[in-house]
């Protein structure tokens, strides 16, 4: 038998997921076989793939990475496995991992895992009655995030197997080094004339100088901001924190300076980030998340403002490669603008912060 019986669903090319080799690799996890059912894309924000069936009476959410690998896409989606299986037992709101597969020559180059659906929506694109008609309950979303990072970056990650999960030594020492020669190498996109930011090398001289000392190493998911948290339909708690591939053992508190610092303030380019959620407002304050994340953490929270800094620093120049891009043709030239106009707020948040 095994899973040479299995059709290919029309919606989905073969070169990306061949169900044929999925469905007998599924039955040699021990898990159940049959027709694969209503298999539907999922669309989200990165170009990984992502595809939602029923098998055997049970719903899968399958994730590989874009249909023309990258260099990092393999070895991205396995770091997400991994993480995601670490955290299975845990109490952290995260997608559960049912099945990896981190062997590539299985799915033609590809490596993949199964994980189980979410049940919630993304506030970016959605926004049910009762959240867009309730400011308290958006309020209470925007806390139900903050409380998310907070228990995430006080996690045992040895206890937890991920003690080689990232390289903790010297993680706030390298961050400036590392996105300034991030910045650098966008020269190498034709037409890009150089990054036109304001005072990049004073935000990057100031974090230097203010640098606080690092404390006990932990978990951040790396990329936490509203747009990649998953909400409840019934109320404001966050379901599940997606789009781990920027997760790495190292400074949590930079979790918590990366939603100050992508707070969505209505009027803003940031806010266009945040779709409906960002158009409705209604969002803790920067104190009230400060306040919160300490109910949650015994984290020393004196040196928030320069994390937050660093946060702008950082997913600054991260967006500006997509602007760097679009001049060479590489991504939209409307989508490249917006994210530039993203990155000059970004900046000025940091000057402002800074004084």
């Amino acid at each position: 038998m095994g899973g040479m019986s299995v059709a290919q669903p029309v919606e989905v090319d073969r070169e990306v997921v061949d169900f044929a080799i999925v469905g007998q690799w599924m039955e040699e996890q021990g898990l159940p076989g049959g027709p694969f059912e209503e298999v539907t894309p999922l669309g989200g924000g990165t170009q990984n793939i992502m595809l939602r069936f029923r098998r055997g009476g049970r719903e899968y959410v399958l994730r590989r990475g874009p249909k023309h690998l990258r260099k990092a896409s393999n070895t991205v989606i396995n770091r997400e496995s991994r993480i995601l299986g670490a955290l299975g037992d845990t109490e952290i709101r995260a997608p559960k991992v049912i099945a990896a597969c981190t062997d590539e020559t299985v799915l033609g180059g590809a490596s993949f895992y199964l994980m189980e659906p979410i049940h919630g929506f993304n506030p970016q694109t959605e926004l049910p009655a009762l959240h867009a008609g309730d400011p308290e309950m958006r309020r209470q979303m925007g806390l139900s995030a903050v409380e998310a990072i907070a228990r995430l970056g006080s996690l045992d990650h040895e206890a937890l197997g991920l003690g080689d999960y990232g390289k903790p030594e010297g993680f706030l020492e390298r961050q400036v080094p590392r996105w300034l020669t991030e910045l650098e190498s966008y020269g190498v996109n034709e037409g890009y004339p150089g990054p036109e930011i304001p005072g990049v090398e004073q935000v990057g001289d100031w974090l230097d100088r203010n640098r606080p000392v690092q404390p006990k190493p932990g978990i951040l998911h790396g990329d936490c901001h509203l747009a990649n948290m998953m909400f409840s339909f019934d109320g404001p708690e966050v379901v599940a924190m997606v789009d781990w591939e920027m997760s790495t053992i190292g400074d949590p508190l930079l979790d918590l300076g990366w939603q100050l610092a992508t707070r969505p303030e209505p009027g803003t380019s940031g806010s266009g980030l945040f779709g409906l959620l960002g158009q409705a407002g209604g969002l803790p304050t920067p104190e009230e998340m400060i306040a919160h994340y300490g109910k949650f953490s015994d984290r020393d929270l004196s040196h928030v403002t320069w994390y937050t800094v660093l946060a702008c620093f950082k997913l600054g120049i991260v967006l500006e490669g997509t602007h760097a891009r679009a001049f060479a043709g590489k991504a939209p030239k409307q989508t490249g603008d917006f994210l530039h106009a993203i990155t000059l707020e970004l900046f000025e948040k940091a000057h402002r912060l800074m004084q």
